[in-house]
């Protein structure tokens, strides 16, 4: 029996067809790495899911090709639009070509799709691989001056953020992701997210002030001299801003977890005579 699962394994993985799974970044061209434009550019077969046509239009060119997914906006759920992606490439990859499926931003962040895909390839017998692209979260660091390492960073979806009540520390960053998608199990739809914005913000006001200022986020997208759209606003006016799909919530920290004393003596760390112990709850230290 054991033999028999081996010769099964060995037929497998000698199968020829692969998949590589890469991001186009964020902006159009600029974002894109040298190794993801290699793979683009060897692929016997390419599959996209891209937001504009300019981008489509250019990957033909790399890759005569280059195929969009099939996005099925008639569906009630993304999540049966989302399989019908992966199957499609699956499909593909059962034809023993070297498949690669472009994704817009970082393939494996807010991409369900891909990582459907990954999972079914591997367990067909095929090799699968990603490669990391510039996502959103990158931009929105550099956008707005945010260093994850210095006093933390916490990053939840919207909508699971509220129904999971997820616990978090209002003395670091608090990112929440797709803010006009609260609630929504299907596709966007303009002009639906009023209502769901006023029940995140009455829960972010049992742990900040109404005062606290918010920032709704969105990065350029598509061409380098885009802007990126930085709306900041007390978090009481979080329901008036103007929200789209691919907007994110920045709340900034209310105050910093105070030091334990006890676990810097463990750690050996002693404070200079000339430092103050307020700036080691602002990262100096």
């Amino acid at each position: 029996m054991e033999n028999s699962d081996s010769k099964m394994k060995e037929k497998l993985n000698s199968r020829n067809g692969s998949l590589t799974v890469v991001g186009m970044g964020i902006q159009f061209v600029s974002h894109l790495t040298l190794g993801a434009k290699a793979c683009i550019e060897q692929a016997d077969k390419v599959l996209y899911a891209l937001a504009d046509p300019v981008t489509a239009k250019w990957l033909k060119e790399l890759n005569p090709t280059a195929e969009a997914l099939p996005y099925n906006t008639d569906n009630q759920r993304r999540k049966d639009t989302y399989q019908e992606m992966a199957d499609r490439i699956l499909t593909e990859v059962r034809q023993e070509l070297n498949v690669c499926a472009v994704f817009y931003g970082h393939p494996g962040v807010f991409a369900d799709p891909a990582h459907a895909a990954m999972k079914q390839v591997r367990h067909a017998g095929f090799p699968a691989q990603m490669f990391p692209g510039i996502s959103a979260e990158d931009c929105l660091f550099a956008d707005l001056g945010i260093d994850p390492g210095r006093n933390g960073c916490q990053s939840f979806e919207a909508t699971d953020f509220l129904i999971r009540r997820r616990r978090f520390d209002t003395g670091s960053a608090l990112i929440l992701w797709q803010i006009g998608m609260l609630g929504n199990l299907g596709f966007y739809q303009p002009g639906k997210h009023f209502y769901p914005l006023t029940i995140l913000t009455e829960e972010l006001e049992k742990h900040y002030e109404a005062d606290h200022e918010v920032i709704v986020y969105e990065a350029a997208v598509y061409y380098p001299v885009c802007q990126p759209v930085i709306q900041r606003t007390p978090l009481s006016k979080l329901p008036q801003s103007n929200v789209t799909q691919v907007s994110t919530l920045c709340v900034p920290p209310k105050d910093l977890a105070p030091v334990d004393r006890e676990m810097m003596a463990r750690l050996g760390i002693v404070l200079p005579k000339n430092l103050q112990e307020k700036q080691v709850y602002n990262g100096v230290l």
